[in-house]
């Protein structure tokens, strides 16, 4: 893959890391849609989730825990987060590379779009 994500999965482009493990980074968003809005992405090229097959069920759990700890450590677990998947042209998937959007920090409506 070639995609920005793919790229700070392989380390060719830095970010800051909000958290790190041998299965997923996370950083902020660049385009934040929310006062926290964050990040996690797998190391492990997948297209979204609905490319995860059951082998995969160690990765998905691990970027969940992840999506977790962020919202701890940006201090936005007591008050509330939405953590979304979006995948496809449909489903508002930007960059083809699974990614958690973890948004905070407000109240967020529902439902969203």
């Amino acid at each position: 893959e070639d995609n920005i994500f793919a790229k700070i999965a392989r380390g060719d482009v830095p970010v800051e890391a909000i958290y790190e493990d041998e299965h997923c980074i996370a950083f902020k968003d660049v385009n934040p849609q929310a006062p926290v809005h964050a990040l996690v992405i797998p190391k492990k090229p997948v297209e979204n989730v609905l490319a995860l097959g059951p082998e995969d069920r160690q990765l998905a759990g691990a970027v969940l825990l992840a999506a977790a700890e962020v919202a701890r450590r940006l201090g936005v677990a007591e008050s509330g987060v939405r953590v979304v998947f979006n995948a496809g042209a449909d489903g508002g998937q930007s960059v083809p590379h699974l990614h958690a959007h973890v948004l905070g920090g407000r109240h967020l409506n529902w439902p969203p779009g």
